[in-house]
C-alpha cells in the first residue's frame, strides 16, 4: 500500500475550498437577484461552475447551501468592519449602514421572507439572524467607542442598526442614495452628541 502524503492532499483540500467560496458567492448572487423561488441548487451550481451533484456534495439541500452563503457573507463583511481603521462616527455610521443596503442585505431579506412561510427554514435562519445581529452590534459599539454602561447608549447603538435597516428596505426599490448621505450625517450628528 502507498502512503498518501500531505502534499497530495492540499490540491484537493484547496480545490473544494475554493468550489465551496464559489457556490456560497454564487448562492449570495442568485438570492439577491432572484429572490429565493430563482434560487435554486442547480442554478446556483451552473453560476458557479461546477456540478449539481458537486453542489450537492458540499450543501446536501437547499436550506443549507442558502443559511451558509448568507453566514459566509455576513462573517466577511464582519471582518471588513473590524478591520475598519480608526476613524470618525460619520465613516462608522457609512459603513454600517452599506451593510444594509449591498447584496447581502438584499439576499438575506429573501432568505428571511422564505423562512417567514417555510417551517424547515425559519428555525435555521432565525438563529442566524439572532447570532449576525449580535456580532453587527458588538462591532458598532466597538467601532463608535460607545459605553454601553451608560443609560440609553444600548439602544441608541440599536437604533443606529435598525435605522440602517430601514434605509436598506428603502434602497431596495430605488437608488435612496442622496436622501440616505443626508440621514446619515444627521444619525453621526446624534450620535456624537448621544455618545460623547
Amino acid at each position: 500500500m502507498g502512503v498518501v502524503t500531505t502534499t497530495a492532499k492540499e490540491p484537493k483540500q484547496d480545490r473544494s475550498r475554493a468550489t465551496r467560496q464559489r457556490l456560497l458567492a454564487a448562492a449570495v448572487a442568485c438570492l439577491a437577484e432572484h429572490g429565493w423561488a430563482g434560487s435554486t441548487v442547480s442554478v446556483v451550481a451552473e453560476r458557479a461552475g461546477v456540478s449539481r451533484g458537486a453542489a450537492q456534495h458540499h450543501f446536501p439541500t437547499r436550506e443549507d447551501l442558502f443559511t451558509a452563503a448568507v453566514e459566509y457573507v455576513a462573517e466577511e463583511r464582519s471582518q471588513a468592519l473590524r478591520a475598519l481603521p480608526g476613524q470618525g462616527r460619520a465613516a462608522v455610521v457609512a459603513a454600517l449602514v452599506d451593510l444594509y443596503t449591498g447584496p447581502l442585505f438584499r439576499a438575506a431579506l429573501h432568505l428571511w421572507v422564505a423562512a417567514s412561510d417555510e417551517e424547515q427554514l425559519r428555525p435555521r435562519v432565525t438563529e442566524l439572524e439572532a447570532r449576525v445581529g449580535r456580532e453587527t452590534h458588538r462591532i458598532a459599539v466597538e467601532l463608535l467607542g460607545a459605553d454601553e454602561s451608560r443609560p440609553g447608549v444600548r439602544e441608541t447603538v440599536q437604533g443606529l442598526l435598525d435605522m440602517a435597516r430601514g434605509l436598506g428596505l428603502a434602497n431596495l426599490l430605488t437608488d435612496d442614495t442622496a436622501r440616505r448621505e443626508r440621514v446619515v450625517a444627521q444619525w453621526a450628528a446624534l450620535l456624537d452628541e448621544a455618545l460623547g
